[in-house]
């Protein structure tokens, strides 16, 4: 059995939601054959990264490789859109062609069977993340032939939204929190009383960045009590336009402004792998964002958040919203100074119940690692024999 491992984007924020279930595989005694696929140097690195020296002798690495016409297509139209992400696939078909399961955490990869016509592989979705936005529980989640999830919330709505069969779901936990959880908190902005991230989302119509960021950096400039990390999705500034797909729109991210460049109460990062890895959200005392997932990590120590609703959206009673009930919803930067002030307040007289509650239906932890519980569920997906995966631990190759 060839099960492959596919990394397909331009950032590296999705390879710690499935490449540690290669990893409990490989530890594990699989005797099939494990392979991660990457398409690009950035990628590339950090599975080398991760995996240490499970790579190339247990887990195979293949670096698939674009035509030179794809390349020259994406040379056009990468400003907009990933082409050479769609044009992958036909690029290197016959890898595809060769394996029995591929575990991916995107929905892209569902062009192998719509347009390839590769009906015999099964495709296993990790998905990534655990946040409410409706994209995540579109009808393509039920195509896949398997899906894993972080715990009953996610399950549910994708039984109810998206149409899954319950059977075809496996509640596993979150893979990417057991390479996290010794991480250290780092005190990183020591000049400041509190440290405050703000994880403004990727997409137009629901960042906080296109209408408000500039307003809402200055509110730190006129506030240095709080030091402000500014981490957005990693997206955000990948391009230098901004096109989403799940409500048609295009915009621009633009430039961080020099003045906020000279705060010594600011941490701007716009994309390394900190952003990626939960330093952020481990390091931050409050959350201030709008859409992003990352909010359900950061509770895994819960702490106030605020929530900036730059778009008027009418989000009570609205499940693609559910996580602005954990802290307080502003709808300006002119706002936001007395917000911060009433946060802890507000967090241990309202918000701390309704964040415990969120975080256990979100993601089912237990003694054994996800990462594990995930790889026992791709087994069982297979029919394929027991292998020795322990059931208390999970040990980072790298």
């Amino acid at each position: 059995m060839r099960i492959g491992f596919l990394f397909n984007h331009d950032q590296i924020h999705q390879v710690a939601h499935s490449l540690p279930i290669a990893i409990a595989l490989a530890q594990g005694g699989f005797d099939g054959e494990i392979i991660v696929a990457t398409t690009n140097a950035r990628m590339a690195n950090e599975v080398r990264r991760i995996a240490g020296p499970l790579l190339e002798t247990h887990i195979e690495h293949v670096e698939l490789k674009p035509s030179s016409a794809t390349r020259c297509l994406d040379t056009v139209l990468s400003k907009f859109v990933p082409a050479a992400k769609l044009l992958i696939y036909r690029d290197n078909i016959a890898f595809f062609r060769s394996l029995d399961i591929l575990v991916v955490a995107e929905k892209t990869s569902l062009i192998l069977k719509d347009h390839y016509g590769l009906h015999h592989l099964k495709i296993v979705h990790t998905r990534h993340g655990a946040g409410d936005r409706a994209i995540g529980f579109n009808a393509e989640s039920a195509r896949f032939d398997h899906v894993l999830c972080s715990g009953p919330k996610i399950k549910d709505r994708l039984v109810q939204s998206a149409g899954v069969p319950a059977e075809n779901i496996s509640v596993v936990g979150y893979p990417k929190f057991d390479l996290a959880r010794d991480m250290p908190r780092h005190r990183l902005l020591p000049r400041s009383e509190k440290a405050v991230l703000y994880n403004p989302h990727v997409s137009p119509h629901l960042s906080s960045w296109y209408r408000h960021g500039h307003k809402i950096l200055d509110q730190f400039i006129e506030n240095p009590r709080y030091g402000l990390i500014f981490a957005p999705h990693v997206m955000l500034f990948e391009r230098p336009f901004v096109v989403t797909i799940d409500k048609l729109t295009i915009d621009r991210a633009g430039q961080i402004p020099a003045r906020f460049l000279r705060c010594d109460n600011f941490r701007i990062d716009l994309g390394s792998r900190a952003c990626t890895d939960m330093t952020y959200t481990l390091a931050s005392d409050i959350y201030l964002g709008d859409a992003s997932s990352q909010v359900y990590e950061f509770l895994i120590r819960p702490r106030p958040c605020i929530f900036i609703n730059s778009h008027k959206h009418r989000w009570q009673g609205n499940p693609d919203f559910t996580h602005w009930t954990m802290g307080e919803v502003i709808d300006h930067p002119d706002q936001l100074s007395i917000a911060l002030d009433r946060a802890e307040e507000m967090h241990e007289k309202v918000y701390l119940p309704v964040q415990k509650r969120l975080f256990e239906e979100s993601f089912d932890l237990s003694d054994t690692a996800s990462s594990v519980r995930a790889a026992d569920a791709i087994m069982r997906f297979a029919g394929h024999k027991t292998i020795n995966l322990s059931r208390h631990s999970f040990a980072s190759a790298a």
